[in-house]
């Protein structure tokens, strides 16, 4: 699977495309879409500073609360510019408390390709964020920090970097109700192992959490053996271990590990589990009301007697 789609949807606001210089459109009221701010990935007309400026001079900014930055630049521009611009415009933007940077498909910048940049600075600027999430591969820095208001955090990426995943655990958010984590393969940088997910797993770290999400990983099996005894999973509403190479040994260790009939979602869409195991998951949860999503049933490949698996976005 591919990112094959922007955003339609961030912070429970439709995603309206902020028009380039160009095009003339009647504008929305500033705080009823998620504002996105894009520049053609190839030969574009201006850089992205200067479309979020233009963005600045055209709205009331001080009522936006919601942004998704999409393309910034060609190739191996980062995203440092874009982190730059948007500390600077920290008094124009009071009312944010939404932002998404690096909503880029496939035919824009594969994943793994999308050069970030230390995001830390955005988190710090704006104490008032409740949702952050960035998308990417290379490049991508974010250290430890403290935020008392965020609520939703999610880092996309076909493979993430242990210093990012520890500093997510390292990190004091009193408030943090959803984590989402791809964790990706080693192929594109994952150099994560599930002992770097104990702070999360302990239940410790997050005293809010409700919905995890640890996912896109080819160490997938491993993540659920270690779920299925994690303190933080009694006070789960949601869980998701989809979009990864999960098989029959990791969703065995669902079914005899602690109850998990106390959730309203499990989601291990793009799977590789039997469907014999897939019933039997499906049987032992759903009648308690979970909403077990066992879509995209994927077939391991076979090479030299070797099975491989494959998550759903890597490159």
């Amino acid at each position: 699977m591919a990112i094959s789609d922007h955003m339609e949807e961030f912070h429970g606001l439709p995603v309206f495309e902020f028009p380039d210089a160009a095009t003339t459109v009647e504008l929305p009221a500033p705080g009823a879409v998620a504002w996105r701010i894009g520049i053609e990935p190839w030969d574009s007309k201006e850089t992205w500073a200067a479309a979020f400026a233009r963005f600045l001079d055209a709205v009331d900014s001080t009522a936006v609360r919601a942004l998704v930055v999409g393309v910034w630049g060609e190739g191996d521009d980062d995203s440092e510019p874009v982190v730059a611009a948007l500390v600077e415009a920290k008094d124009r933007l009071p009312a944010l408390r939404a932002l998404f940077v690096g909503d880029i498909t496939f035919d824009e910048n594969e994943c793994s390709w999308i050069h970030q940049s230390d995001v830390t600075p955005l988190l710090e600027t704006f104490p008032k964020l409740r949702e952050f999430g960035f998308r990417g591969g290379e490049n991508m820095r974010l250290r430890p920090f403290e935020h008392t208001a965020l609520r939703s955090l999610s880092v996309q990426t076909g493979g993430l970097d242990v210093e990012i995943v520890r500093a997510v655990a390292a990190s004091d958010l009193p408030a943090l109700e959803r984590l989402d984590l791809w964790l990706g393969t080693s192929e594109y940088g994952a150099t994560a192992e599930v002992s770097d997910l104990e702070p999360i797993l302990s239940g410790t770290q997050f005293p809010a959490l409700t919905s995890l999400a640890l996912r896109n990983s080819e160490i997938q099996d491993q993540i659920a053996i270690a779920i299925a005894s994690a303190p933080v999973v009694a006070r789960l509403s949601t869980l998701d271990l989809s979009m990864g190479t999960l098989g029959d040994e990791g969703a065995a260790a669902l079914l005899e590990g602690q109850p998990l009939t106390h959730l309203k979602t499990l989601d291990l869409h793009h799977h590789f589990i039997s469907s014999a195991l897939s019933k039997r998951l499906a049987a032992a949860l759903e009648p308690s009301g979970v909403e077990v999503i066992l879509s995209d049933e994927e077939e391991a490949e076979i090479d030299d007697d070797r099975e491989w698996r494959y998550v759903a976005v890597g490159e």
